[in-house]
C-alpha cells in the first residue's frame, strides 16, 4: 500500500523565538499523521478505546535533517512497513518542498486496558497492509 500523504501548516506557536520548530513538535506531527494514516484505513482509534483498546508508542527513532520554519507548509508521509502479533512499525517522513526535514521510524503497539500487548485483529491487518 502506498504512504499516506499529512499536510500541515507550521504555526507561531510551535516555534521558537527565532521562527525554528522545536524539536519535540515533530513528534506531535508524527501522531497526527499516524492517526491520519489509520483513521484513513478504517481504524478508528477512539472507538477502539471505547472497547477497551489503545496504541501506545513503544519505540521511535528520529533523525532531524533540517529545521522547519514558521509558516511552512510540510507534507508527512506515513507508511507502514510491518504488521505483527501486536506490532506496528511504520516509516514517516517530513517534508518541506522537496527538502527531507526529518525521518521516523516507529513501533506501536496494541495494548488491552491493562497495557498487556493484544494481538492485531485479522481484519484490522488485512486494512493496514
Amino acid at each position: 500500500m502506498k504512504p499516506h500523504n499529512y499536510k500541515k501548516k507550521i504555526y507561531y506557536h510551535d516555534t521558537d523565538c527565532g521562527g525554528v520548530v522545536y524539536y519535540a513538535n515533530y513528534l506531535k506531527y508524527l501522531e497526527e499523521a499516524r492517526t491520519e494514516a489509520l483513521l484513513y484505513r478504517g481504524i478508528n482509534i477512539k472507538e477502539l478505546s471505547l472497547k477497551g483498546f489503545n496504541f501506545v508508542v513503544r519505540k521511535v527513532n528520529i533523525e532531524y535533517k533540517h529545521p522547519a520554519h514558521y509558516q511552512d507548509d510540510i507534507l508527512i508521509t506515513t507508511d507502514i512497513t510491518k504488521v505483527k502479533l501486536s506490532l506496528i512499525q511504520l516509516n514517516q517522513n517530513i517534508y518541506h518542498e522537496d527538502a527531507l526535514l526529518v525521518q521516523a521510524e516507529t513501533i506501536i503497539l496494541l495494548v488491552d486496558k491493562d497495557l498487556r500487548p493484544f494481538s492485531i485483529p485479522e481484519e484490522m491487518k488485512r486494512a493496514l497492509q
